[in-house]
C-alpha cells in the first residue's frame, strides 16, 4: 500500500463540509452587519414614518398654502406666488408681533434658566426629604398648558381672583391682571411656573461635574460662589446651551397668550391686551379668526425660517465658551 492508498482519518473536504452545513433548500446565514442594519431600520421606521406623514407631509403642504389664497372652505382660491411674502413683510401688524416675541424670549428664556437652575443648585444639597423637595418643585412642570392657562386665569380674575383678593386686603385697588399693562408679568409667571423643566436638566447636569474639582478648589481657599462661576457654570455650559436654544424656540411658538385670554376661544384671539399679542397670536388670527390660510402659512414658513437662524447664531456665538468635559482616553 502506497503513501497516496493510506486512508486518513478526521479530516474532510471543505466542500463536503459546506454541503453538510447547508443542506439543500435552506436559506444562507445572514451576516451580523445585516442582522444589525435589519435591526436598525425595524425599530427606527415608526419614527420615519410618523416624522414623514406628521412633520415632512405638513410642511410640504403649508408650502403650497402659503402660495395661495385658500381659506380652509372654499374651493376658489387661486394661485398668487410670493404675493403673501410681500404683503407680510409689509405688513406692520407682522413687526410689532415679532418684536413683542423677540422682547418676549430675551426676558422669559434667561429667567426660565436662572430660576431652574436655582432650584437645582438648592436640591442638589445632601438635605433630609431631598426628593420629596425634588418631586413638588417638578410637578408644576406636568400640568398640561392648558391646566396652567385656566389656573392663572381664575388666581389673577379682576373680580373673583386671588390676587386681587390679597391686594385689597391691604387697601389697594383691584388690578386688570388680564389686561394691558400687566397682562405680559402674568405671561411672565406662568412660563416661569413650569421652571421644574429646567431644574431637573440642570440637576442631571450638575450631578455630572466630578466632585475633585470642587474639592481641590476648597483646598485652594476658593469661596463657594468662585467654585460655582469658575468650575460648575463652565462645566454646565452645553446643558446651558441646550436649554438656551430649546428655550428660545418654545418661547416663540408658545400660545399661551390665547390661553390667558378671556375669552379662551380661538375667536378670542383678536381681543387679546396688545402686550400679549405675540408672532404665533397673529397667526392664530390668520388663522382662525380671518380664514386667511395662505397668508398664516407664510407666517409659519418666515418663522421657521427665522428659527434657524437664531439657532446658527446662538451655536455660532457661543462655540467659544461652551466646554465639554471629555476623556482624554477616549480620544485614542
Amino acid at each position: 500500500m502506497t503513501v497516496d492508498q493510506i486512508p486518513v482519518t478526521g479530516r474532510t473536504d471543505p466542500a463536503a463540509r459546506a454541503d453538510r452545513a447547508t443542506p439543500a433548500g435552506r436559506r444562507p446565514r445572514i451576516s451580523m452587519t445585516a442582522r444589525r442594519h435589519r435591526a436598525f431600520y425595524l425599530f427606527t421606521a415608526p419614527w420615519i414614518i410618523g416624522f414623514l406623514l406628521l412633520t415632512i407631509v405638513p410642511m410640504a403642504y403649508a408650502l403650497w398654502l402659503s402660495f395661495t389664497t385658500y381659506d380652509g372652505i372654499s374651493p376658489h382660491w387661486r394661485y398668487v406666488g410670493l404675493g403673501n411674502y410681500t404683503e407680510l413683510f409689509s405688513d406692520p401688524q407682522t413687526w410689532n408681533s415679532l418684536g413683542r416675541t423677540g422682547l418676549f424670549a430675551v426676558t422669559s428664556v434667561p429667567l426660565s434658566i436662572v430660576a431652574g437652575l436655582g432650584l437645582a443648585v438648592l436640591v442638589n444639597r445632601p438635605v433630609k426629604a431631598r426628593g420629596l423637595f425634588r418631586t413638588l418643585l417638578y410637578l408644576p412642570a406636568v400640568v398640561p398648558p392648558v391646566g396652567v392657562g385656566l389656573t392663572f386665569k381664575a388666581l389673577f380674575d379682576q373680580n373673583s381672583g386671588a390676587a386681587n383678593g390679597v391686594i385689597t386686603l391691604f387697601g389697594f385697588d383691584a388690578l386688570g391682571w388680564l389686561a394691558d399693562p400687566y397682562a405680559r408679568y402674568v405671561l411672565l409667571m406662568s412660563v416661569l411656573w413650569a421652571a421644574g423643566n429646567v431644574m431637573i436638566i440642570s440637576l442631571a447636569g450638575l450631578q455630572d461635574v466630578p466632585r475633585e474639582l470642587h474639592e481641590a478648589a476648597r483646598i485652594d481657599g476658593a469661596s463657594a460662589w468662585r467654585t460655582f462661576r469658575s468650575i460648575t457654570v463652565p462645566l454646565l455650559s452645553p446643558v446651558l446651551l441646550f436649554q438656551t436654544v430649546t428655550g428660545v424656540i418654545a418661547s416663540v411658538q408658545t400660545i399661551m397668550p390665547l390661553l390667558l385670554s378671556p375669552d379662551g376661544t380661538t375667536a378670542g384671539v383678536t381681543a387679546l391686551p396688545q402686550s400679549n399679542y405675540l408672532y404665533m397670536m397673529h397667526v392664530f388670527s390668520q388663522y382662525f379668526a380671518l380664514g386667511r390660510y395662505g397668508y398664516a402659512s407664510a407666517l409659519l414658513w418666515v418663522l421657521f425660517v427665522l428659527i434657524l437662524i437664531v439657532t446658527g447664531l446662538i451655536f455660532k456665538f457661543t462655540s467659544g465658551v461652551v466646554f465639554y468635559n471629555v476623556d482624554p482616553e477616549a480620544k485614542k
